[in-house]
């Protein structure tokens, strides 16, 4: 990397340290003692605040552990975070107050005049097909405050019927167009993947024991184990492999044994028609191997789409 790169990253390097040696430097950087120190002067002239510990055990003290020195993007890397929001600007709803396309507008009136030339031909020359959000739910927001805060909220939740329940978000999930929470149901004691847009109401419940996120991802583990306990295994063509990974779930996994391309994993019980639609959507590049009950409700499936016409 060029010197101005070997700065910047040297600067990241360093924003979460109290303290610092010379021999720090040298070996994350491959660089030697000599240019370390020249390095530490550049720095400080940029706003570095540091002092010395003279002595075998000594080094660099850091006067604010938050660095308040500007990271300085070249235009390749300001074009790829372009790239990012960009592609995101098609997510209609988002956690977020602000919309990308804000952001995207911000951060653009901040660069020069030939920047902004270069950045808007880019973005002229790719096109993104992507699937904006379907639905807008009201909560993404509040939902993500508790993640972070892990606290529990109370819900009503109206997908096939309407319930009361006090759940702990782990994470957010977006897929197709539709935003997905996973939780922990704090009275039932049963994880759950939430549709957030069948969420009627989002209250944060305080003075309510919560669990770590290491807990939660415990709880989540163990429902993976033992929910998806019906095997399956099915035979993808190439084309059917480009599918699988354009769009598939985390009970479903692919591989290749003598050159023969492999879909496998489990699925409940309760998930038997979601399975035979997503093999549907695979077209003829699907062939289901086992179970048998798998097979025969997919084609009875056939059968019914063969007898519209």
């Amino acid at each position: 990397m060029n010197k101005a790169e070997r700065l910047n990253q040297e600067l990241i390097f360093l924003s979460n340290k109290n303290f610092f040696q010379i021999q720090d430097l040298i070996t994350e950087f491959h660089i030697s003692k000599r240019t370390v120190l020249r390095d530490i002067s550049e720095l400080e002239s940029m706003g570095l605040s540091c002092w010395v510990e003279n002595g075998r055990n000594g080094g660099y003290h850091l006067i604010k552990k938050d660095l308040l020195v500007p990271v300085i993007f070249n235009l390749e890397e300001v074009s790829a975070i372009f790239f990012a929001i960009q592609a995101l600007t098609l997510l209609s709803t988002t956690p977020f107050e602000k919309s990308y396309q804000h952001i995207y507008d911000k951060l653009l009136s901040t660069l020069p005049k030939f920047q902004q030339d270069y950045i808007e031909k880019l973005q002229n020359s790719v096109n993104y097909y992507r699937i904006p959000s379907i639905t807008k739910p009201n909560y993404l927001n509040g939902i993500l405050q508790s993640i972070i805060d892990e606290k529990v909220i109370d819900i009503t939740y109206n997908q096939t019927e309407k319930a009361n329940q006090q759940i702990q978000v782990f994470n957010l999930l977006y897929r197709n167009g539709i935003w997905f929470c996973e939780a922990y149901d704090i009275n039932t004691h049963k994880w759950g993947t939430y549709r957030c847009d069948c969420i009627e109401k989002c209250q944060l419940k305080e003075g309510i024991p919560s669990y770590t996120r290491k807990e939660l991802k415990s709880f989540q583990q163990e429902y993976e184990a033992s929910y998806h306990n019906i095997k399956f295994q099915c035979e993808l063509t190439s084309l059917g492999k480009e599918l699988f990974q354009k769009n598939n779930y985390p009970n479903m996994h692919v591989k290749t044994i003598n050159n023969t391309i492999l879909m496998y994993g489990g699925y409940n019980k309760d998930e038997l028609e979601y399975m035979v639609e997503y093999l549907i959507s695979l077209g003829k590049n699907v062939k289901i191997n086992y179970p048998e009950n798998l097979k025969q409700a997919y084609l009875k499936n056939l059968q019914e789409i063969i007898a519209k016409y």
